[in-house]
């Protein structure tokens, strides 16, 4: 058994600590692991809802210009790429594009969060509108 000095006469006895780090690092690992999980789950849900917003400014931008909803479907599902978008996930209003009138794309997701450790899927929403161009 090995004593250390630390100051003027002050002993200290590491002996009695053995295992003490492999007992700290057992509490700390489960809380270190759902942070990284967590973090991992936010940016990957982050990312989904970016791209959705991103897809539903490609809708509304489509049909501003075309005027043809279903163009600005096709537009939308074509930016959204690596979520499994159906036509009925998107809402295109008014069905018809005018000077004098604003269009609105919505869009409807379900992301599966990659885990399952905090459920089974997030509902996401993209949304824009523009101004019709006539």
């Amino acid at each position: 058994m090995r004593r250390y000095i630390w100051g003027i006469g002050r002993r200290a006895d590491w002996a009695g600590d053995r295992g003490a780090a492999a007992v700290e690092f057992a509490l700390v690992f489960p809380v270190l692991i759902l942070m990284l999980i967590g973090i991992v789950e936010f940016g990957s849900v982050f990312n989904t809802q970016l791209m959705l917003t991103s897809a539903a400014r490609e809708g509304a931008r489509t049909m501003a210009v075309t005027g043809d909803a279903g163009q600005a479907r096709t537009a939308v599902i074509d930016a959204a790429v690596g979520a499994a978008l159906a036509a009925g996930n998107i809402t295109v209003t008014p069905a018809s594009c005018s000077a004098t009138t604003n269009v609105s794309v919505v869009i409807a997701y379900d992301k599966p969060y990659l885990t399952g450790l905090f459920g089974a899927t997030i509902a996401l929403e993209g949304k824009s509108t523009r101004r019709c161009f006539g």
